[in-house]
């Protein structure tokens, strides 16, 4: 591997015209094609294989034209102090509105609250139910901009119009804070590397590898059917480790330089070393993030596929354009401890035989492994606390900020009708096989309106067959609450038995049931999707150290890292610590999804440290060097760049938190937290400790597995033969050219 890298780096320095050609044409194909491409409107969403999704199937073919899974929209009205919604002006605004609202050409129907007595009891609130062809995804700009229009006919007439429902889903904004985040990367590579131009190449490169990354996204995002959410976290991971692997490889070249090698001879020992990790912890990244395909949901697949892809291409181009740009730029990059002269020029100073940092931070762990083991441990283990409180939902117009209007219709509902009528459940009765369909409609409503927490249960509404109905329930507790989710089991519990006796099927269905069966299928592949994504990384990180006990620790580590970052997040998002500063308006149960996606990504992002610090170890080890001694090297030689990494990733996740979107600002805080522990306490303090515990048997491996394990020399010890045969200039690109 190291060997096949270094003439890769090489030839990318020499032909650096060519390479840069290259990318330079992709991204302009990327661009073009995005700029091409038919508009995609937002991702369809279905769950395959849920109860909820087999109800919205059945409805298509029984009710044909019903749009069951289409858009709906909720327009409140509630009148002035004083009057009632039935007074002769007001209901001649709402009469107005409904009329409006009816015009639109995805509008499948539109529910007068005065024909459908959606008034309430004390006449202050009604409300018009509008019903769309298309999902909230999916529903045009147009059809938007029309319903904000119609209510604003009744607001000028003195009421008060709030809208709710999913048909005003709008494409999350990040806001200025991503903008800062990259500032604070570039900040961190200018002290890093003392060099405006070396700082500039990891920008540069993750810049032009994100373009690539979404302008694809974007190109593609109408034929197959990709959302917005999908470029956003293809952004967010792209931009990080496309810093972070070009970082890895420019701290290289420079080290090499110090050591008196020639420009072509570094750039290809950079990447035949630091490139031979940046392959690997890509890969570590690519299987996590590839992996959500177990879960078995549209949507996360295709977010992690094309997450995954941005980090191919992040990989790529840090194997190649990045020594073709330090072709470029000559002499203008530094050794490492030299500084340009933007910042000063000239050999920084250093005090005779005084070490760097990471070389007095390692030696004072490895003095005293059992202290800093037990203080990390103990540390993560207090931040992980709170995730045992942790409560699992995906949000609804009751999480929005109270500034918005869902939020608001939300409220005003909760008030005139009672907190449940904000997710009503379809109960959808399949009666085709009994011999009696209407006794088994009646029966299923007779059933419903005797159990717990119903406030009411409308007639069955059965289509033109007469074999199929639809029955609306509407609960006593809000959407998000556990006695709603109780109703919905017992209802399905119920369903078994209607079954039998009156041969008919029962499903429960609507926003609020799809909600829970969401959360309940991602806890359930949870456990099946970690131990894919850990065992595959656990094989691949053996043939990387050829050591078990090295990826057992990486593993063990992980967990305490994810385990601490979900803590946070329970903390901020759900018990509202921070939420403040955080720009968490509402706090609620935490998204079904985030636990499932931060093992994902946060895995694939410590195990890169993991890779990037311990192979600088192993390389060290491997040439002779005893393990104690091997881990103090491997801080003097890679702390500093880890840290300006880990930096550099926090910065870049915290720029999500800013988001106008409750997933991406959730993701957003928790990766970034989660880099944060996995960088700073797990790879920095409790990695060190373990491996001075363990000594030479850290690099322990079972010889009848030595000999079945390929050797992938991450390390670059043939690198020394290489270099030789090899030499620089002309030879060494005959050698490349036979190779």
């Amino acid at each position: 591997m190291a060997t096949f890298l270094y003439r890769i780096g090489r030839l990318a320095f020499r032909r650096r015209h060519f390479v840069a050609l290259i990318w330079v044409a992709l991204l302009t194909l990327a661009g073009v094609g995005a700029a091409s491409a038919p508009p995609a409107g937002n991702t369809s969403f279905s769950i395959p294989g849920t109860e909820a999704q087999k109800a919205f199937d059945l409805l298509e073919q029984r009710f044909p034209g019903m749009s069951a899974d289409g858009a709906t929209a909720r327009v409140v009205f509630k009148a002035p102090s004083g009057e009632k919604m039935t007074d002769t002006l007001n209901k001649q605004a709402v009469e107005k509105t409904v009329k409006a609202l009816g015009t639109g050409s995805e509008v499948v129907s539109v529910a007068d609250p005065y024909a459908g007595h959606a008034v309430s009891k004390n006449g202050q609130i009604a409300y018009a139910s509008v019903k769309y062809k298309v999902s909230g995804m999916e529903l045009k700009d147009s059809s938007k901009d029309a319903l904000k229009q119609a209510a604003q006919h009744a607001r000028d007439a003195g009421l008060t119009v709030e809208i709710g429902g999913d048909a005003l889903s709008a494409t999350p904004e990040t806001g200025s804070s991503e903008v800062i985040g990259i500032a604070i990367a570039a900040v961190v590579l200018v002290i890093t590397f003392g060099s405006l131009l070396a700082a500039g190449f990891p920008l540069l490169t993750a810049i032009v590898g994100v373009g690539i990354g979404v302008s694809t996204i974007t190109a593609l995002a109408s034929a197959l059917d990709l959302g917005s959410t999908t470029s956003t976290l293809a952004s967010m991971i792209g931009l990080a480790v496309g810093i972070d692997y070009a970082l890895f490889i420019v701290s290289r070249y420079r080290a090499e330089l110090a050591e008196g090698r020639e420009r072509e001879e570094a750039a290809g020992r950079a990447v035949g070393t630091a490139g031979s990790a940046v392959v690997f912890a890509g890969l570590t990244v690519v299987i996590a993030l590839v992996g959500l395909s177990v879960v078995n949901i549209p949507m996360l697949t295709k977010m992690g596929v094309a997450a995954a892809g941005t980090v191919a291409i992040a990989v790529l181009i840090a194997l190649t354009m990045i020594p073709a740009l330090l072709g470029f730029a000559g002499r203008k990059i530094k050794p490492a401890g030299q500084k340009s002269k933007l910042l000063g020029g000239g050999r920084t100073p250093k005090k005779p035989g005084r070490p760097n940092m990471g070389t007095r931070w390692a030696s004072f762990v490895v003095r005293r492994p059992v202290a800093v083991l037990l203080l990390g441990v103990i540390g993560l283990g207090a931040a992980a606390v709170p995730a045992a409180s942790l409560e699992l939902g995906l949000p609804d117009d009751g999480s929005q900020p109270t500034s918005t209007t869902q939020r608001r219709a939300y409220d005003l509902l909760s008030e005139g009708f009672g907190p449940g009528f904000n997710g009503p459940l379809m109960v959808v009765v399949d009666a085709k096989d009994s011999h009696d369909p209407k006794a088994a409609f009646n029966k299923v409503g007779d059933e419903i309106k005797g159990l717990k927490d119903v406030v009411t249960v409308t007639p069955a509404v059965a289509n033109k067959a007469g074999d199929t109905a639809t029955i609306t329930v509407v609960p006593g507790s809000k959407p998000s609450s556990k006695t709603t989710e109780d109703l919905v089991h017992t209802i399905r519990d119920k369903g078994a038995d209607i079954a039998k006796a009156t041969d008919s099927k029962l499903l429960v269905t609507g926003s609020t049931a799809m909600n829970i069966d969401v959360s309940q299928k991602l806890n359930d592949a949870l456990l099946p999707y970690l131990a894919l994504v850990v065992g595959l990384a656990f094989l691949l990180l053996i043939v990387v150290f050829r050591s078990v006990l090295v990826p057992l620790k990486a593993a063990l580590g992980f967990l305490l890292s994810v385990m601490a970052a979900l803590g946070a997040v329970v903390a901020v998002f759900q018990w509202g610590w921070l939420s403040g500063l955080m720009g968490v308006e509402e706090t609620g149960p935490v998204m079904s999804m985030m636990p499932i996606f931060m093992v994902g990504v946060v895995f694939g992002l410590a195990m890169d440290y993991e890779v990037f610090l311990v192979t600088r170890m192993r390389e060290a080890f491997v040439h002779g060097e005893k393990p104690t001694q091997a881990v103090v090297t491997g801080f003097r030689h890679g702390a500093r760049v880890v840290t300006a990494a880990a930096v550099i990733m926090i910065a870049v996740f915290s720029g999500f938190i800013g988001s106008t979107e409750s997933m991406v600002k959730m993701i957003g805080f928790g990766l970034a937290i989660a880099v944060f522990f996995d960088a700073f306490i797990v790879r920095m303090a409790i990695v060190p400790a373990v491996l001075a515990l363990l000594g030479k048997r850290a690099w322990w491996l079972p010889k009848w597995l030595d000999r079945v394990l390929p050797n992938v020399d991450v390390e670059g010890e043939g690198l020394r033969s290489e270099a030789e045969r090899a030499g620089v200039g002309p030879d060494g690109e005959k050698e490349l050219v036979r190779a």
